[in-house]
């Protein structure tokens, strides 16, 4: 019954919030706060009293479940269920739900009770998605999110919000019906094997398919949670909805939004058609390189900061595409923290962003330079989480790249090099953002307020929570390793096995790593060091005749 007062909070608190915010914007603030507050408590009390090593699949030690009827004349029912990599996620969504409404205490005047309804609406589809476990309940809640951030975008974004709502709008609701058909596929095909159609996530897994047709049904899935992470180049509605979204938005956007597509990957994409994300497998992770590469180039040319940072997504959620394709523990255990400090350090950022912007009315970084002598809280939470963002040794960031780029470097030398160079230019847009905003010249001499005491407590929690993952990281690395294990059991071993023996086909393996093979001729079999059809003729013709004894 818990799992249901994690989705229950949330949308209560943003009907109350909108009700009340037609008398008091004070009393939708607070209302919002503490609804978020109490989701807060209840996760780290579910994660204080459970035992962290919990299965993925339905035949596992479940931390908690609820299983009610919903629709059984479609085998549909209304079934939630937590393991640690679910608790972990609700965690952060609550976490990050409860800054975004700080962030946005003064930042929004116009409409502020409806402002806060669809932020907790929104907060309430994600926890959904986090914990169901039927698979139209799942896209139920994954449409749910939708139409609120809409909202969120349109009516409270900045100068071009509009286009980015809509932008938005269309990339996710047409991944979302791929998505849609092939759940429906899976149904119609389960029911036909088995005889028993379920929409029951735990009785799918398993189901019989032709490979064309199970490399068919996950492209359906993977067109709604790549659009979502988002890789490239599906990509493009991301910079835009960051842009013109309003801080809180943002915060939700980068922090919970995006990670809703990483979960599906890991949750629904690889166990539920493990033979098709083995064929993918190389193409998963090629992508997740050139995500990683792609977003840092361009991190680095934009002169707009949300524009910045909105990029820096890109790069980062590279490394959970290519976690999850190199499918090891390592490479997994590396794509969850980067989530979680991924939702932390970047939602930091954008409200650093958020706070110059109402403070000087520009995001261009060409008009800012010398911040730090003006505002110095300002400019030092903004040099830290910059230094989260190009993985800081000490902060979360660095143990999630390390760990995703250890666990990828067991299937494909040639690709984790290459994603290893993000890790490079992360470090030069970091620095570039700093010296443009914090240093450099004054252009033009800003006076402004440093942050506010309620400002400060907000960032004091973000670091508190960057720093705890970067230094112990072994309590959420235990809480999802029995996830991880359980994921092993869904998804058969042939999966990680495989990808090695494709992905290194040319290399040998060595104490040291990897090194590349030339297949030399002394080193072919016999049969395979016969001449060529050409050097055959020469040699008969050279060849002197046979003499008669």
């Amino acid at each position: 019954m818990i799992t249901v007062w994690f989705i229950v909070i949330p949308l209560a608190g943003g009907l109350a919030a909108w009700a009340a915010g037609r008398t008091s914007d004070r009393a939708a603030r607070w209302i919002s706060l503490a609804a978020m507050g109490l989701d807060l408590a209840l996760a780290l009390l579910v994660w204080a009293e459970s035992p962290a090593h919990v299965e993925i699949v339905g035949g596992g030690a479940w931390l908690a479940q609820v299983q009610w009827p919903w629709i059984p004349q479609l085998g549909a029912s209304f079934h939630l269920a937590m393991d640690g990599l679910s608790l972990l996620l609700v965690t952060l969504t609550a976490l990050l739900g409860l800054v975004s409404v700080a962030a946005s205490w003064t930042g929004i005047r116009e409409r502020v009770g409806f402002f806060h309804g669809n932020l907790l609406v929104i907060l309430a589809g994600i926890t959904g998605v986090f914990l169901a476990t039927d698979l139209l309940l799942f896209y139920a809640f994954w449409e749910l999110m939708l139409v609120p951030m809409y909202f969120l975008i349109d009516i409270w974004g900045h100068e071009k919000r509009h286009d980015a709502a809509v932008k938005f709008f269309l990339f996710t609701q047409l991944g979302g019906l791929a998505m849609l058909l092939a759940i429906l596929g899976l149904y119609f095909i389960h029911g036909r094997a088995t005889g028993e159609y379920t929409f029951d996530y735990a009785r799918l897994l398993g189901t019989p398919l032709a490979p064309s047709t199970a490399m068919l049904l996950m492209l359906g899935f993977l067109a709604a949670f790549l659009v979502k992470l988002p890789a490239v180049p599906l990509h493009t509605w991301l910079p835009d909805a960051h842009t013109e979204a309003p801080t809180g938005g943002s915060v939700i956007l980068a922090g919970l939004l995006l990670k809703t597509g990483a979960y599906g990957l890991i949750r629904f994409a690889v166990p539920l058609f493990p033979q098709a994300a083995e064929r993918f497998a190389a193409a998963g992770m090629v992508l997740g390189a050139i995500g990683i590469l792609y977003g840092a180039v361009l991190a680095f040319a934009q002169t707009d900061l949300k524009r910045l940072v909105a990029y820096t997504s890109i790069s980062h959620l590279g490394f959970v595409l290519l976690g999850v394709f190199a499918w090891n523990r390592l490479a997994l255990q590396g794509a969850v923290m980067q989530m979680i400090c991924h939702g932390i350090s970047t939602g930091a950022l954008f409200i650093v962003a958020g706070v110059i912007q109402d403070r000087l009315g520009t995001r261009d970084m060409g008009r800012m330079g010398g911040l730090w002598a003006v505002a110095p809280r300002l400019g030092a939470v903004g040099m830290l989480f910059a230094m989260a963002s190009l993985g800081l040794p000490g902060l979360g960031n660095f143990v999630a790249e390390f760990l995703t780029l250890l666990g990828a470097y067991e299937v494909s030398l040639p690709i984790t090099a290459a994603a290893a160079g993000g890790l490079v230019l992360a470090t030069v847009y970091s620095l570039w953002l700093i010296y443009r905003v914090f240093h450099g010249k004054a252009r033009e001499g800003w006076r402004t307020p440093d942050l506010s005491a309620r400002e400060m407590a907000v960032f004091v929690v973000l670091i508190a929570a960057i720093v705890w993952l970067g230094l112990f990281p072994q309590p959420v690395l235990d809480t999802a390793g029995g996830a991880i294990d359980g994921l092993f059991k869904t998804a058969p071993a042939t999966v990680a096995a495989a990808c090695p023996r494709r992905l290194m086909r040319g290399h040998a393996r060595t104490k040291f790593g990897t090194r590349p093979v030339r297949p030399r001729a002394w080193r072919r079999a016999p049969e395979a060091r016969q001449p060529s059809p050409y050097r055959r003729r020469l040699n008969t013709a050279r060849r002197p005749a046979s003499v008669g004894v």
